[in-house]
């Protein structure tokens, strides 16, 4: 099955050409750091209007780079929800318009299905049912529960912020170059992650949630007080990106211990922070499971895996129709 999948949940213009959900034809990527990195954070009229000026292009430019066309596509997907809406309808009208002209199957891919999907491409091995997902990201941070392909349950989420939301806050108060999830991990390389003891968020016993506002909060004063002054820059980023690596893992061995899984997965934006990767891999080490990581260019958005959540989730069944809408708050299930 050969689909072209289109990403424009936020401000990455993304597209890409997969075959049967595994091997990646083309992949291409457009970011915007440069039109928002003034502003400290994303403009959602900027983003959406950069969408509209490249995604033809990307089109183009990634059926080329496949060696292939509209006419040998058997179909099309694109990202619905959740994300921002001026964004998400520049890519639905353009799939859309596309599948009309075309004649081919449409796909509505919801982008937090296309994450956990992502540990499936450019591999010869896959994730075995059932999986458990590790999914963190600048907007999203939850465990879940994968029993099949269509069968995907939340079994734990933030309460609050999200990790990659907390990264780049943080980052932000320590005067960090926009993005700021990876101006802080580059500068967490130099620093102690025991210098200081940011707090770690501890649910009750048999709770799986997760809660970022008060480490948040907790750097934030820190920064602003008298002790700050003994501590390098690089120590509070290392110290502070421990204690979400912390956070993060207990969680993951918690819903392991309440739970009976094959694998687990680790997926979205933050799964390409390398000192997160590695424990999550010792994880899996230590239980005698597979842990799968993505690509770093499968980790943070693209329309890879957009494509290739549709080709595993999608049959003929599940086309969906022209009249298809764009939904900024689409539910996971």
């Amino acid at each position: 099955m050969l689909l072209l999948g289109i990403e424009t949940s936020c401000d990455d213009t993304a597209t890409a050409v997969v075959r049967d959900g595994r091997s990646v034809l083309s992949n291409v990527s457009t970011n915007q750091d440069a039109f928002h990195a003034k502003y400290g954070g994303i403009v959602p009229e900027i983003a959406s209007r950069r969408h509209a000026s490249l995604l033809s292009a990307a089109v183009d430019d990634a059926l080329v780079r496949a060696g292939t066309s509209l006419d040998a596509l058997d179909g099309i997907a694109v990202t619905s929800g959740p994300g921002l809406i001026g964004s998400l309808v520049v890519g639905v009208a353009t799939a859309k318009a596309l599948a009309f002209a075309t004649s081919k199957p449409l796909y509505a891919v919801n982008h937090l299905h296309g994450h956990l999907f992502a540990a499936f491409l450019d591999t010869d091995v896959t994730p075995p049912y059932p999986f458990l997902a590790l999914l963190v990201s600048g907007g999203h941070s939850q465990l879940v529960a994968v029993e099949s392909a269509r069968d995907l349950r939340v079994i734990a989420k933030t309460r609050d912020d999200a990790a990659g939301e907390a990264f780049d806050k943080t980052a932000r108060l320590l005067g960090l170059p926009f993005p700021g999830g990876p101006a802080l991990e580059r500068l967490a390389l130099d620093g102690d992650p025991k210098a200081i003891a940011f707090p770690r968020y501890r649910p009750e016993p048999g709770a799986l949630d997760l809660s970022f506002s008060g480490l948040k909060t907790s750097a934030r004063y820190f920064l602003a007080s008298d002790a700050a002054r003994d501590v390098s820059p690089a120590d509070v980023a290392a110290s502070f990106q421990a204690a979400i690596v912390d956070v993060l893992i207990d969680r993951v061995q918690r819903a392991l211990e309440a739970g009976s899984y094959r694998a687990i997965v680790l997926s979205g934006g933050v799964a390409a922070n390398m000192s997160l990767a590695g424990a999550f891999r010792r994880v899996g080490e230590t239980r005698g499971l597979p842990a799968f990581v993505p690509e770093r260019r499968f980790c943070t958005d693209n329309a890879a895996m957009i494509a290739a959540a549709a080709e595993r989730r999608g049959d003929v069944d599940l086309r969906d129709p022209l009249t298809l809408t764009a939904d900024p708050n689409l539910p996971f299930a």
